[in-house]
């Protein structure tokens, strides 16, 4: 049925009454919890206290939404209930040096450890030359070589033989010096191992590793004592600093200062950020052993607690996004994570190729995606997509109640407090989230992209600033969304200008066959609007159907072309006893250079065509936008709102009178967020916006003659708009049988 539309039905009811406080300051101590997002605040809630395998989370949802923060502040939570995880370290493998030791320890205890150790080379790079010095110095009293008294204290099994009798004392070392010698080394190791081990054993959680660590320690310095004894230079320094540095403990992951489980967020995850690597070696760090260089990665870093990245991240990345993508799928497989040494990466001089041991590690991981991200993970991985079975699903929009009213506000409040704002009145807080609704095209609900909210505060809160007000008021708000609009506003004045110069016709003005004027809705990304379009028909007999001549060139996509065969479905199906149509109709969106897209325009394209099929004219200051389906119902369409001021702007232009409106669908009504000029025109009488649900509807409201219906012989009658189209079609019908029939006469045959 049509219906007129008041002022008070073209825009949310939404007040500064309905609210309940003066100003945001009144509402710094509320929380805001997720607002309208309570399915996905359960589902993630379940998804991070589900401890077993598998269960990792999947967060869609569009950027601004509040997916992000929201997660890192349920993450931190869940993790705040946890104890902080062990540190690992590595250590130098005495058997296999390419294969270095894994050691997991007590948060802290991994620092603990590596300053033990370094304290323990310094120690020894001083004490053993000092216990070898003493066999030198009896050398050289002795007139001995020095390398032979160093080969002599350097012997692992002192000798017990007596000196022969034969041989003289002069020139010889006590052998009883050796003994001492050795004993000493072999009785300061002990003891300092011993309380190295005695200090942290109790917090490695493998002290069995640990134990045949030291016991490589003291071997391998018993067996290389020579190397103490070297002559003083720059170059014996470096070789000894080399050798002792494969007594110290590469640290790869340190939770020292951690009083909960960790939370890793990688906001630019590569294969090494991920999965760790070498650090590249250095011409000052070339003697140090390679498993120095090991370095761990964010999944290494998070065992225990969470890691949450972002799904674009790894698809955008054209070289190694599928390596990154297999590589987390054999860890959510295996729960194991392998440092790999990248090609080229173990820097110039190396002679190792590590492959250390794999670690077992237990990580919650927490991807965030769009939902067209998530399809093409599912495309391109199934089976790791498979890993996450919690699915926390942001929706993009709410329902806007008395509930989300408080929570936006506050939210707002949180944001001021934040960036130090001056707060807003109630009336200024009403048109944010009008504006809100706007973003949305719906009078019932929120847009949930609060990264537009917050910038339009942002700029409405500077507005302010300049004129040294302590409230955000209504006349910020409104200066801030029309300093925005301004400054994308540049095409459509270009369009709506050539529409007044008359390089693009259209014609507001008095009634036309077959013409009438649609609405199209313009996308630039950052910037949106509408603009009315000419749709004309032309109509006769023929067989060729109804021809879309944008489509025929390939102007049209495939949404439109649907629409138009749905047309041409329900025109045939209207009048059965004449199918098929005897019918050639041609639609053209006239001046239209950059192709058609959707459906919306169906409606009008079928008033154009009965227009010209049916010889009634139709009002050219009344614009249709809707889109058709095969039972004659209209359905709604997007952008209703950027279409009708579009089309108000072009009549205001040329000169509002009354006669000017548009017609669109019923459903849209609840969609409809117009600016106040708009409004206060209808409210004046001087544009309208009628709805309808039927195109009959609209054709008897365009035309001003009844529509009509079909008997049970499928006639209508013949003062009706469908009566006329019939007329037509039959006309056309018998035209066509008598042109065939004309050829199918032969001649008759030449007299001679």
């Amino acid at each position: 049925m049509l219906q007129t539309l008041t002022p008070q039905q073209l825009t949310s009811t939404l007040n500064a009454n309905d609210l309940g406080f003066a100003d945001t300051s009144q509402l710094t101590q509320n929380e805001i919890g997720w607002i309208g997002q309570s399915r996905a605040e359960n589902a993630a809630k379940f998804g991070l206290n589900m401890q077993q395998q598998g269960f990792h989370l999947l967060v869609l949802g569009s950027p601004g939404s509040g997916r992000t923060s929201l997660m890192l502040g349920a993450i931190h939570a869940a993790a705040s209930q946890r104890p902080p995880a062990p540190d690992f370290v590595y250590l130098y493998n005495f058997d296999a040096p390419d294969q270095p030791v894994a050691l997991r320890l007590q948060a802290g205890a991994g620092v603990e450890l590596r300053r033990g150790l370094d304290q323990f080379v310094r120690q020894l790079a001083k004490i053993i030359p000092a216990f070898l010095g003493d066999v030198a110095a009896q050398a050289a009293e002795l007139g001995i070589q020095p390398e032979a008294a160093s080969a002599e204290a350097a012997a692992a099994t002192p000798k017990e033989e007596a000196p022969s009798e034969e041989t003289s004392t002069e020139g010889l070392i006590d052998i009883t010096a050796n003994e001492r010698v050795l004993l000493a080394v072999n009785s300061y190791l002990d003891e300092q191992l011993a309380r190295l081990n005695s200090d942290i054993s109790s917090r490695i959680l493998q002290p069995e590793k640990f134990t045949e660590f030291l016991a490589a320690v003291k071997r391998d310095t018993l067996e290389n004592l020579e190397l103490y004894q070297l002559n003083a230079s720059t170059e014996t320094d470096d070789l000894i600093e080399g050798f002792l540095s494969r007594y110290r403990a590469n640290v790869l992951v340190n939770h020292q200062h951690a009083t909960t489980a960790p939370v890793i967020y990688d906001d630019d995850p590569t294969f090494q950020s991920l999965f760790g690597g070498l650090e590249g070696a250095s011409d000052s760090a070339g003697s140090a052993p390679e498993f120095m260089r090991l370095r761990a990665g964010n999944l290494l870093r998070a065992d225990g607690g969470t890691l949450m990245l972002h799904l674009r991240d790894i698809l955008s990345d054209q070289q190694n996004g599928s390596q990154i993508l297999e590589k987390i799928h054999r860890f959510l497989r295996n729960g194991r994570v392998q440092i790999e040494e990248l090609v080229g990466a173990s820097g110039h001089g190396s002679t190792i190729h590590l492959t250390p041991e794999a670690l077992a590690v237990k990580v919650k991981m927490v991807v965030i995606a769009t939902r067209e991200e998530y399809y093409e993970l599912q495309d391109e991985a199934p089976e790791l997509a498979g890993f996450f079975r919690v699915k926390v699903d942001f929706s993009d929009d709410f329902p806007a109640n008395t509930e989300t009213y408080q929570m936006v506000s506050t939210f707002i409040a949180k944001r001021c407090q934040h960036y130090q704002l001056p707060h807003f009145s109630a009336a200024a807080v009403a048109l944010l989230l009008r504006n809100m609704q706007r973003r949305l095209d719906d009078q019932t609900r929120f847009s949930a992209d609060f990264s537009q909210l917050q910038g339009l505060l942002l700029e409405s809160a500077a507005l302010a600033a300049e004129r040294a007000a302590s409230l955000v008021e209504v006349e910020d708000v409104a200066a801030a969304l029309a300093a925005k609009k301004f400054r994308h506003q540049h095409p459509e004045e270009q369009m709506r200008t050539a529409i007044i110069d008359g390089d693009l016709m259209i014609n507001v003005q008095g009634k036309q066959v077959g013409q009438i004027n649609g609405l199209t809705h313009i996308d630039l990304g950052d910037a949106s609007f509408g603009s009315p379009v000419r749709i004309s028909a032309r109509c006769y007999a023929g067989d060729a159907g109804i021809i879309n001549i944008d489509r025929e060139v390939e102007m049209t996509g495939p949404n439109h072309d649907k629409g138009l065969f749905i047309l041409q479905s329900w025109l045939s199906a209207s009048f059965p006893k004449l199918t098929p149509l005897s019918l050639n109709a041609s639609l053209v969106f006239e001046q239209e250079y950059h192709g058609v897209e959707g459906d919306s325009a169906s409606c009008a394209e079928l008033y154009a065509l009965v227009s010209a099929l049916s010889g009634l004219p139709l009002p050219q200051g009344i614009a249709i936008t809707g889109a058709l389906n095969q039972h004659g119902e209209i359905m709604p369409i997007g952008g209703v709102n950027e279409k009708i001021e579009g089309f108000f702007k072009v009549c205001q232009a040329i000169g509002l009178d009354g006669s000017h409106g548009v017609l669109i669908p019923e459903r849209n009504r609840p969609h409809l967020m117009l600016d106040d000029e708009v409004i206060q025109a209808v409210a004046q009488g001087l544009f309208h916006i009628h709805t309808v649900s039927h195109v009959l509807e609209g054709m008897e409201f365009l035309t001003g003659v009844p529509a009509g219906a079909a008997d049970e012989k499928g006639v209508y009658a013949a003062d009706t708009v469908m009566g006329y189209v019939q007329c037509s079609l039959d006309v056309f019908s018998k035209t066509c049988e008598k042109n065939q029939a004309g050829k199918n006469v032969r001649p008759a045959a030449a007299t001679r």
